[in-house]
């Protein structure tokens, strides 16, 4: 089979267009694996974004990332032993429900999540494990490594 003379000219560009368009399915992606659906619809909205902006101005930086899922943890481990079993992950809180979506509470409490946030598979999520899961959850929506994320990013758009 000849082989058109200018292949090896094109056949870069190609591959570099091919990257470009499909990007965006790595991205969606990167959160599938981290994350199961509900978890994503329930934080991926407006109403949670202004939660978590503490300061108004309409992006969430790391440390508004992080100190939100201090809270949630807080919220979770309701007798503070530093880690959570699966009847207190899956427990609703009224606590929790003073400063997140309830979108958000039913995406994150479930069996699925629970498993994800615990990497050691011992049947609990200590606090590290579920500060360390949150933060691959912002970093993989951190797509330009801003350590904030506006809109766009937040909402997967």
């Amino acid at each position: 089979m000849a082989q058109n003379p200018r292949f090896h000219e094109i056949f870069p560009l190609v591959v570099l267009f091919s990257a470009a368009l499909c990007a965006p399915w790595a991205v969606a992606d990167d959160m599938a694996s981290l994350a199961t659906g509900g978890y994503a619809r329930g934080l991926r909205t407006m109403n949670e974004l202004h939660k978590i902006d503490t300061d108004g101005d309409g992006k969430v930086s790391k440390s508004e990332w992080i100190a939100y899922q201090e809270k949630v943890f807080a919220a979770l481990d309701k007798d503070n032993k530093g880690t959570i079993d699966e009847k207190a992950f899956l427990s609703r809180s009224s606590e929790m429900s003073t400063f997140a979506t309830g979108g958000y509470a039913r995406g994150l409490q479930t069996k699925a999540m629970m498993h994800k946030i615990d990497t050691d598979g011992d049947g609990t999520v200590s606090h590290a494990e579920f500060i360390a899961y949150e933060v691959k959850i912002f970093d993989a929506m951190d797509h330009n490594h801003a350590e904030s994320l506006g809109p766009q990013e937040f909402l997967g758009k």
